[in-house]
């Protein structure tokens, strides 16, 4: 606990779901804890709320990350609130749920899938590089099915986060001679409102786990904070999975 006192965050698409576990998680390991998210204000302000209810600065900002600049923007507004970056984790994600076709899929779905899920982490990633000092981190939330794709209908998400776990690797190599490192974490089935433990899916979901059970954000927040924290100062270009033993 404590652990991050005197460090600053920021998580895209931290209003909901995993995003607004590892806000509060960060928050309770006593860092400060910058927000993004798309429309609902409302839910972003209230995980600020429990930010600041854990003794720590909160904020949060809209951020379209469909259009690149509001990425890199949303880490120059944290600086310039805070004072500083320590942490960039990316989380913000997009998956198509319209169970169209491959061969079927329309242009503006491949493009907000590609945009959030990996454009708006590199330029994310490249604003945050300007800011991080040696100590820095840069954690991407990817997926088990950027390694394993065991049914049909998952092409495009598991394209993108499988390109996620590239730029991990390779920022890793990038940065590491300035003492910033760079690790993924990859959740399996994780109960939140894009999916549900009780949804028409979850039954397949969860039989694809070795542990039987969907997880929980918190159980993905805490790998954000360990890799966050001085225990992980010898941990980079790393890919975490948290996902109850999906891809063993």
């Amino acid at each position: 606990m404590n652990q991050l006192i005197g460090k600053v965050a920021l998580v895209t698409g931290g209003s909901r779901g995993i995003g607004a576990g590892i806000a509060r998680s960060l928050a309770e390991a006593g860092a400060d804890v910058a927000i993004t998210y798309v429309r609902n204000k409302d839910a972003a302000e209230t995980v600020v709320d429990d930010i600041r209810n854990a003794g720590c600065r909160g904020s949060a900002h809209s951020a379209d990350l469909m259009v690149p600049e509001e990425a890199s923007s949303a880490v120059e507004e944290t600086v310039a609130e805070f004072g500083r970056l320590d942490i960039l984790v990316n989380n913000a994600g997009f998956m198509d749920q319209s169970g169209v076709a491959f061969q079927d899929l329309p242009t503006d779905t491949i493009d907000r899938t590609l945009h959030v899920n990996i454009r708006s982490c590199v330029r994310a990633a490249q604003a945050a590089t300007r800011h991080l000092e040696e100590g820095g981190r840069i954690i991407n939330i990817g997926s088990c099915l950027g390694e394993r794709v065991p049914g049909p209908g998952n092409t495009l998400y598991a394209m993108s986060k499988a390109a996620v776990t590239g730029m991990t690797k390779g920022l890793a190599r990038d940065l590491g001679p300035h003492g910033i490192t760079v690790n993924q974490v990859s959740p399996g089935p994780v109960d939140t409102d894009m999916n549900p433990a009780d949804g028409p899916t979850a039954s397949i979901q969860r039989d694809l786990t070795i542990l039987g059970r969907y997880g929980e954000p918190t159980e993905i927040a805490a790998a954000v904070v360990y890799l966050a924290g001085d225990g992980a100062s010898f941990v980079t270009g790393a890919t975490l999975p948290v996902d109850g033993g999906n891809t063993v």
